[in-house]
């Protein structure tokens, strides 16, 4: 298993792939951090769904912390995508069968690359906090908000737990987008169906039909980045979107237990 860890981790650590996704990872949290200072002023909103953050909240001990949970979603359908390419992927080049021949046990190939995965996203996150954090303070400067709460006690308790609840979602995400890699086989299957999924099947649903949130993954998880809501608790959230998770990932272990591992 660490084996295979190991070499999965050598996998995602190649120049064309890390620096790539940390590009890809840098330009999302920098455009949702700058949109959310430099429209803090506007009436038509500068968080998600149009919602308005006032210079008062941003001032905030947690302002610091929004601009990271804001971005989140963003940087749960990364995770999505490069952990459904990681996966899919062994099928469409041929790989899995040689990997089975050095290590045969299946359940251990299927956990040491989500442990090399799971490492990746907390790459992720934390590379992406950082750089959120910097352009937070230099946002909050260029358009005069005040940032002498965020030095507080409070302030650092409060990225503490955005930086888990992020960390969480990101990688609920990210084994989402593994389960629809073994289901299908396929990257580019796999990534098209989790995007249309979750920025556009549950977004427009959850919108126009009421509570039905509260049965989608990707808006569960996204709401466990926000620490919960007033609609749904951060509780009910997390485990209803980790239960999920979890059957659906015993049910494609079992078909990848099962199948044959050509494509």
């Amino acid at each position: 298993m660490f084996k295979v860890y190991k070499a999965e981790l050598v996998k995602l650590k190649r120049a064309s792939l890390s620096l790539s996704t940390l590009a890809s990872v840098l330009f999302i949290t920098g455009l949702s951090t700058s949109l959310l200072f430099l429209l803090v002023d506007s009436p038509e909103g500068n968080g998600r769904e149009g919602v308005r953050i006032t210079r008062e909240t941003l001032e905030l001990a947690t302002g610091l912390s929004l601009s990271f949970s804001n971005a989140a979603g963003l940087l749960g359908i990364v995770a999505l995508c490069i952990f459904a390419a990681q996966t899919a992927q062994e099928y469409t080049y041929g790989t899995l069968r040689n990997l089975l021949v050095r290590q045969p046990s299946r359940m251990k190939v299927l956990i040491g690359k989500l442990m090399a995965m799971k490492l990746f996203a907390l790459v992720i996150v934390i590379s992406a906090g950082l750089f959120t954090f910097a352009l937070s303070y230099l946002f909050a400067g260029v358009k005069d908000i005040s940032t002498q709460s965020w030095g507080s006690t409070d302030a650092r308790i409060d990225i503490a737990r955005t930086f888990i609840n992020v960390t969480i979602a990101t990688i609920g995400y990210g084994i989402f987008g593994m389960i629809l890699g073994l289901l299908f086989r396929s990257p580019v299957t796999a990534i098209s169906i989790g995007v249309i999924w979750n920025l556009i099947i549950e977004g427009l649903l959850s919108i126009f039909v009421t509570d039905l949130a509260r049965y989608f993954p990707g808006q569960l998880l996204s709401n466990v980045a926000f620490g919960g809501s007033e609609e749904i608790s951060y509780q009910y959230s997390l485990f209803t979107s980790y239960g999920f998770l979890l059957v659906s990932m015993i049910i494609v272990a079992i078909l990848f237990k099962r199948r044959d591992v050509a494509n």
